[in-house]
């Protein structure tokens, strides 16, 4: 259950990368950021239930192998999070389209969440929803050049993404390596996982984007260019939740270091 939790948050997340290519193509990007708001908000919503069951597994692990038996368990927890992003990349072309929909229902329904969650929940809306079913094509990503990335931003997302998929767990972990300030370290994820929202979200990630869509909708860049952004995310998104498999131990190292500085 609490794999299936967190490969629901990493697809959410990678699917919020849509959203923006989304509200670019029907050239509502006002409405688009706030059906993004209300994805973030799920996802953070699913991070919090997720939390007291992942601790339980520290509750429950072995006397005598607890290390070892957690490790292995949050290793899989990382790698639900690998799937949920690969799940995500997966359905990132359905989700365009049905999201320009959504967007353009949210504008007809003048903001209302409520009654377009209820108009789209509909069997007749449900049955227009598998026309817009599209699975990934190479033709997708014909065009796209890598040498236009920016490779700082790669690499500062991918390396965000390592930080908040571990956040959580490196703290529980390093309540095992320092029982006597355990409180101190479970408490610490808090701070990590903050720390690293605000980066990805207000200082290097989303106004690079939003810039980008901005440019779209004002016929000073291409839709193209903003899907290749997006497509870079999402992929540097991917590769930083196969770093979180490398940094899982050494930051659950460096949170229990720096909690005898606190206590």
């Amino acid at each position: 259950m609490i794999a299936v939790f967190i490969l629901i948050i990493h697809s959410i997340e990678t699917l919020a990368y849509s959203v923006r290519l989304s509200g670019a193509r029907v050239k509502l990007l006002a409405s688009a950021l706030s059906l993004f708001n209300v994805m973030v908000m799920v996802s953070r919503l699913a991070n919090m239930m997720q939390q007291p069951f992942t601790g339980s597994l520290i509750d429950n692990a072995p006397k005598e192998n607890a290390l070892e038996f957690v490790e292995v368990q949050y290793r899989v927890l990382i790698g639900s999070a690998t799937l949920g992003t690969i799940i995500g990349l997966l359905l990132l072309p359905t989700f365009i389209a049905v999201f320009s929909r959504s967007i353009i229902h949210l504008a007809e329904e003048r903001g209302s969440i409520p009654a377009l969650l209820k108009k789209g929940f509909t069997i007749a809306y449900l049955k227009r929803a598998k026309k817009h079913i599209h699975l990934p094509r190479f033709s997708y990503i014909k065009g796209m050049s890598w040498r236009d990335i920016p490779i700082k931003l790669f690499c500062i997302n991918m390396i965000i993404t390592a930080v908040y998929t571990i956040g959580v767990l490196s703290a529980l972990y390093a309540a095992l390596l320092t029982p006597e300030r355990a409180t101190t370290a479970v408490m610490a994820s808090g701070l990590i996982n903050g720390i690293a929202t605000i980066l990805l979200l207000i200082v290097f990630i989303d106004p690079k984007i939003s810039i980008l869509a901005d440019d779209v909708i004002n016929q000073k860049g291409s839709y193209v260019s903003l899907k290749n952004a997006s497509i870079m995310m999402v992929t540097s998104r991917l590769l930083g939740t196969l770093l979180a498999q490398l940094l899982f131990i050494p930051g659950a190292k460096y949170i229990a270091w720096f909690t005898q500085f606190i206590v």
